[in-house]
Order: structure tokens, then C-alpha cells, then sequence
């Protein structure tokens, strides 16, 4: 089977065979307050664990707030080895990447690409976290040179050996989809006065994989996948 990366949930490791296969990029898929964020953060304190560099870049939730909600799942959110980036539109005089105008880079994936180059070039990171994605979307109208950028940014990444979880709303994302290496999607579903999590891979390139959508809960730990039970 090869070396893995976890994704710091056991569950989802077991449906994925194994784990994530490293230097590729992935795209998780939910609604919000589906657990997206949660995950992306288990996924980088599993390799700040193994002493790996982890990068999470947020365009949504201002990092004050982030730190303060990963902390109550016990994460060590102020490990030297994690780097949190601020990317959202707060504050004054505004820079990403500490050159970077947000003014800028709002108008440019460009931009981010070569700000996370650089970055990259400055630290050996194992694993990145981005989200979400659907910001960045928001800044290149037109679709071929979405593609064009979005591909450029696949590279640039591959270049560097680290795995990357994407994170994204559940539509609207089929550029995404297609050029990651695999897909996760989050679902909260409503059955009666019942709320359902359940956690499905749609795509998985390079391995076998379990198609079955399976329960998941958010705990005060994290998330927490059943892999050997039906959602139904």
C-alpha cells in the first residue's frame, strides 16, 4: 500500500485504507458547521505531532477566533510547528504573507500562489490546510483562467512535497473536484427531529476505497468518524 498520511481521524484513515497519500492535494466538501474546519486542523495536529511543519491559511474566520475554538477540542494550537495565516479582509493596512496587501490579493490568485511559494520556500512544511477555498474563487471571474490559476497553484504546491486539505461549501466546485486527488464531503442530514452527520470519499485516486456514507460526530475532542456502521 505504500506510506500514508493520516488524517488524524481513525475512522476516516480505516475508509481511506490507510490514510491520505502524501504530496497530494485533497478537497473536503460541507455545509456550514458541518466540521470542515475541525478537520482540517485534526489533519495538521496529527503530523505537528509526528514533529511535522503544518501551515493553515484562513480566508473566512479571523485567527483569534480559530485558536479560540480549536483550543477547546485540545488542540496545541500554539505549537511552534503550526504557522496560522490570516488571509480574511480585517484590520488596516492589511498584508498576507507579510507583503502581500489584501487589496491585491482579494483581486488575485496569483498573488497567493506565489505568497504561499514563498512561504513554502521558507519552511519545510509536511502539510497545509486552506480554508476555504470558495474565497478565492470569489476573486477570478472568469472560468478558463480560474482553471489555468488553480492548476498553477497544483503545482506550485506539488513542487514542495507537502499534502493539502482544501476545504469548500458542497456546491459549486467542479473545477476543484476534478483537478484534487480526492474528495471528502461532510453532509448534515435532517430525519424527522433528527440530525444526521454523515462523512463520504467520492473520489480517491490512486487507491480502493470505502463509497458507503458513514455516521460521524463532533465531540469536545474532535471529530470522530464510525467507519464499520451505516448512517441509515
Amino acid at each position: 500500500m505504500g506510506e500514508r498520511v493520516s488524517t488524524g481521524v481513525e475512522g476516516l484513515d480505516e475508509m481511506l485504507r490507510g490514510g491520505l497519500i502524501p504530496g497530494r492535494v485533497y478537497l473536503v466538501k460541507g455545509s456550514p458547521g458541518s466540521g470542515k474546519t475541525t478537520l482540517a486542523f485534526q489533519f495538521l495536529m496529527e503530523g505537528i505531532k509526528k514533529g511535522e511543519r503544518a501551515l493553515y491559511i484562513t480566508f473566512e474566520e479571523p485567527a483569534s477566533f480559530l485558536r479560540e475554538d480549536m483550543r477547546k477540542f485540545g488542540f496545541e494550537i500554539d505549537n511552534p510547528l503550526l504557522k496560522i495565516i490570516d488571509a480574511t479582509p480585517v484590520g488596516k493596512n492589511k498584508t498576507i504573507f507579510n507583503t502581500i496587501p489584501y487589496e491585491d490579493f482579494a483581486k488575485s490568485f496569483d498573488k497567493l500562489i506565489s505568497g504561499i511559494e514563498e512561504e513554502l520556500k521558507s519552511r519545510n512544511y509536511r502539510r497545509i490546510a486552506i480554508d476555504p477555498i470558495t474565497m478565492i474563487r470569489l476573486t477570478v471571474r472568469d472560468e478558463l483562467e480560474y482553471r489555468r490559476a488553480f492548476i498553477e497553484f497544483l503545482k506550485e504546491i506539488s513542487k514542495h512535497g507537502a499534502t493539502v486539505l482544501l476545504t469548500s461549501e458542497l456546491s459549486q466546485n467542479e473545477i476543484e473536484e476534478y483537478l484534487a486527488s480526492g474528495v471528502i464531503e461532510m453532509r448534515k442530514i435532517e430525519r424527522g427531529e433528527k440530525l444526521l452527520r454523515g462523512i463520504r470519499i467520492t473520489k480517491f485516486r490512486g487507491s480502493d476505497f470505502d463509497e458507503t456514507m458513514r455516521p460521524y460526530r463532533i465531540t469536545d475532542r474532535g471529530i470522530v468518524v464510525y467507519p464499520n456502521e451505516p448512517l441509515f
